[in-house]
């Protein structure tokens, strides 16, 4: 319990990052139709419209990777007292953030690029909290 307690916040941020991400993976995975068509219509017109299908695969995939290392970060944590995975989890997470950043601003989507900044910020605390 005492690790718990030291640690909670990042906890929470891991319980967090592994709800977001693994959610929008999982949602990827089964509605890949209508995320495809969305996201083909959302980026009619700029220079990644003609690369939604690959792109929507590297994020499904990273989004899934940080989801299941998020759940791994979350057990060794608690274990072993160990941060590794859970700090891996959100570099990744930061760096998915980023890619699906720039693709908001791409599309000149700026409402939805400003609602990523919120879950970036989310992790970069969290990155803060384990590398102090």
């Amino acid at each position: 319990m005492e690790n718990f307690m030291s640690n909670a916040p990042i906890y929470f941020i891991l319980i967090f990052t592994l709800i977001t991400f693994l959610q929008s993976g999982v949602d990827k995975l089964m509605d890949w139709k209508g995320n495809y068509s969305w996201l083909t219509g959302h980026f009619k017109g700029t220079f990644m419209g003609g690369m939604v299908s690959l792109l929507l695969g590297i994020i499904l995939v990273l989004e899934v990777i940080t989801g299941i290392l998020a759940l791994a970060g979350i057990f060794t944590l608690w274990l072993n007292n160990d941060s590794t995975l859970a700090l891996w989890s959100l570099l990744l997470a930061g760096v998915t953030l980023l890619m699906l950043l720039f693709g908001q601003r791409v599309a000149k989507d700026y409402a939805g690029a400003f609602t990523i900044v919120g879950y970036f910020i989310v992790v970069i605390f969290g990155i803060f909290l384990i590398t102090i």
